[in-house]
């Protein structure tokens, strides 16, 4: 037998025995009795954080290697000049004590100061710049989600709220509606590719008309495989249409920004995938009435035309018609006639009268009134006596003929 044991059944020996509230109350003391610990001022990153309905706030902060519980009562939130969040580096002062109740020790925070970024939340918006520069977030590659699918595919984890929430809704709204889970790990070392794989399965199979991707609240580690480049890839290069649904409305992650669509919760995913089978259903008879209406009303107008058009003089009497275009075409006929018989007539009188002024101006005329014309040897008519001279041949052009003369 050991020493403890001997000393145990020694009732001389044994310690008096305290309760576990007297232990956690000796320990509180002497956390509240070390002047180092009531006035700490610590660095670290922010993960977890809750803001209570009461106005208190509860988060842990953690560095590298270590982590340790805060709160920080509503009586000292009012001086803060930011809204704390989760991936936040921040430095804080406030005292270390024991919550005897549950045990445990923790930072009762007083003051809060931002210290820039978080390592994760700085890695964050670098891969989201470099994925917006490369245009994993255009909208001209989003693909719109099917109207009414017929198959969903889940990538998610198999046990949880999230896949029993997506049930619920998707089935509730349209019972027709087939789900198919693949089971991914949605946290932790590994769950990327698990989340990859289930796209990649649902795209290999072709078995789904369009897959939601989902898991519920949690901190930017939490959430972190949904943060990953192979993820956005993934979502990138699925060629069915892919709902991001991860954590909460205030949420968001890389793959909520390459997905063709964006669900604040995966319940709202199960909406947003499949329509209400009643308005489906409301808005097919209404295109049914619709469309009754619209033919009969085609149908009687057509008619109404059809009627006009049989009543017609044209249908009735065709040959009537006929007629009067040839009466018209015979009364046409006969204008062009007599218009261009007194055109003809009009010109030939016009014609006489230039005819009879140039025979007035005729040469001819004017030798037959006893004037005659002399030319010389070239037959130029000659205008003046000083164009000759003695002994020139000249010819004398007369009514009645012409003689050849010499100037003597």
């Amino acid at each position: 037998m050991d020493q403890l044991s001997f000393n145990l059944e020694n009732d001389s020996l044994k310690p008096k025995p305290i309760s576990v509230k007297e232990l956690n109350l000796y320990i509180k003391d002497l956390l509240d009795g070390d002047g180092f610990l009531n006035n700490v001022y610590v660095k670290g990153e922010i993960s977890n954080f809750k803001r209570h309905y009461t106005g208190h706030l509860y988060f842990t902060l953690k560095d590298e290697d270590s982590l340790i519980k805060c709160v920080m009562f509503k009586s000292y939130t009012s001086k803060l000049d930011f809204e704390p969040e989760d991936g936040m580096q921040v430095l804080l002062l406030g005292t270390c004590g024991v919550y005897e109740r549950d045990g445990v020790y923790q930072i009762y925070v007083k003051a809060i100061e931002q210290d820039g970024l978080g390592n994760l939340y700085r890695e964050f918006e670098k891969l989201k710049a470099t994925l917006e520069e490369k245009g994993l977030f255009d909208e001209s590659h989003k693909r719109e989600i099917p109207m009414l699918p017929t198959s969903i595919g889940v990538v998610t984890s198999s046990t949880g709220s999230v896949i029993k929430d997506i049930i619920n809704v998707t089935t509730r709204r349209f019972p027709k509606v087939n789900i198919k889970l693949f089971p991914a790990q949605v946290q932790g070392a590994g769950a990327a590719d698990t989340i990859c794989n289930g796209i990649s399965y649902f795209n290999e199979t072709k078995n789904v008309d369009v897959i939601i991707i989902a898991r519920g609240g949690g901190s930017l580690e939490d959430l972190w495989p949904f943060n990953e480049e192979k993820t956005a890839w993934a979502i990138y290069n699925s060629a069915i249409p892919v709902i991001s649904a991860v954590g909460h409305e205030t949420d968001f992650t890389i793959a909520d920004f390459v997905a063709d669509l964006r669900a604040p919760t995966p319940s709202a995913a199960g909406e947003l995938a499949v329509p209400q089978y009643d308005e489906v259903v409301w808005k097919i008879d209404n295109l049914k009435y619709r469309l009754k209406n619209s033919l009969s009303k085609k149908t009687s107008n057509l008619r109404v035309k059809l009627d006009s058009i049989n009543s017609s003089r044209v249908f009735k009497n065709p040959i009537s018609m006929l007629e009067s275009k040839i009466l018209r075409l015979e009364n046409l006929n006969k204008q062009i006639e007599n218009t261009t018989s007194i055109t003809i007539k009009n010109k030939k009188i016009k014609l006489v009268e230039k005819m009879t002024a140039l025979d007035g101006l005729s040469p001819l005329k004017t030798l037959s009134r006893g004037y005659s014309m002399v030319l010389d040897s070239k037959d130029n008519i000659v205008k003046s006596s000083k164009a000759l001279n003695k002994g020139d041949k000249i010819k004398i052009n007369m009514h009645d003929g012409n003689v050849e003369a010499s100037v003597l």
